[in-house]
């Protein structure tokens, strides 16, 4: 770490770009808590002593918040120790895992996989979150282009856009607790300055764009995710269910059967059994591969989302 810079900063804005100096090269959700934090605080010190300037009262707080490389340093080793808490509990790590098992081993390793199974949530949760993200925006977009020519056109846009980043702080919490990829955990606080001033930055800001964006691509993102999900796993059920069903019957367990045809089987029971049980081992085959595809879902998914919705 660099040495610390003697020299205190005057404004709000000086200390935010030491903060992020601080932080470079950490995780971007990471600075934008930190920056969040300190803003907010900053503002709210600043607010609560109006008779004084600005530098008097950074020079006056800064010895109790931190300087900005002691307020980095705290928030990069509580976001170690968080992450640490948060990793899934594994038997062994992965390096030891792909050391000691063979490539079939591996292949069915992912249904001891915490994040597999949580991936797999979000892409069946998907469709959910991105019908009312889509409803959402776009009711919000089509009622602000309307009503922009009245007067209360301007206050309603404002809320939308701050709806919508509420939105995308909740969509970031359940895509860090479904595939394990930081993102920010607090809504960045609203710049200061006059209502045209805050209006100016929000439209300047590319994250109020790239947040909508995310938001209409989450509709046609889920609708491929659960569709995706539900045929393999209906797929995958069916063909274990059938051959099971085949099993049994040749080991003379009595099931209610539908007939599919007319004709009665003619296959013998050797072979009969023999297809029964390529039918359940496909069947697993494809649920495991559903996992597997679900893991790389929510690792592009997490991607995804830390580029829209995180500050760039």
């Amino acid at each position: 770490m660099t040495a610390h810079d003697t020299t205190p900063p005057r404004r709000i804005a000086d200390y935010l770009k030491a903060l992020r100096r601080a932080l470079q090269g950490a995780d971007p959700a990471l600075i934008q808590d930190a920056l969040s934090d300190a803003e907010a605080h900053l503002r709210a010190e600043c607010a609560a002593r109006p008779s004084e300037s600005e530098e008097s009262v950074l020079r006056a707080i800064v010895g109790s918040y931190g300087v900005p490389e002691d307020v980095a340093a705290a928030y990069l080793e509580t976001d170690r120790t968080v992450q640490r808490a948060l990793k899934p509990k594994l038997p062994m790590d992965g390096g030891a895992l792909s050391a000691s098992k063979g490539p079939l081993r591996q292949f069915f390793a992912v249904f001891g996989d915490v994040r597999s199974w949580t991936s797999l949530m979000l892409m069946l949760l998907s469709i959910f979150t991105g019908i009312i993200n889509f409803f959402i925006v776009l009711t919000g977009l089509s009622l602000s282009l309307g009503l922009m020519i009245l007067i209360v056109g301007i206050p309603f846009f404002i809320a939308f856009i701050g709806l919508t980043r509420i939105l995308a702080l909740v969509e970031g919490r359940l895509v860090e607790a479904m595939t394990g990829e930081r993102m920010p955990r607090r809504v960045q606080p609203t710049k200061s300055g006059g209502w045209l001033d805050r209006i100016g930055a929000m439209l300047r800001d590319l994250r109020t764009w790239s947040t909508l964006a995310y938001q209409l691509l989450s509709l046609p993102l889920g609708v491929l995710y659960f569709s995706v999900a539900i045929i393999l796993m209906a797929l995958g059920v069916g063909l274990i269910g059938v051959g099971a069903d085949v099993l049994l019957q040749a080991l003379g367990v009595d099931l209610p059967t539908v007939q599919w045809s007319a004709e009665p089987a003619t296959l013998s029971p050797l072979v009969s059994s023999f297809l029964a049980v390529c039918s359940i081992v496909l069947g697993v085959v494809i649920l495991t591969a559903l996992l597997h595809l679900a893991r790389l879902v929510g690792r592009v998914q997490g991607k995804v989302a830390k580029r829209l919705l995180v500050e760039i």
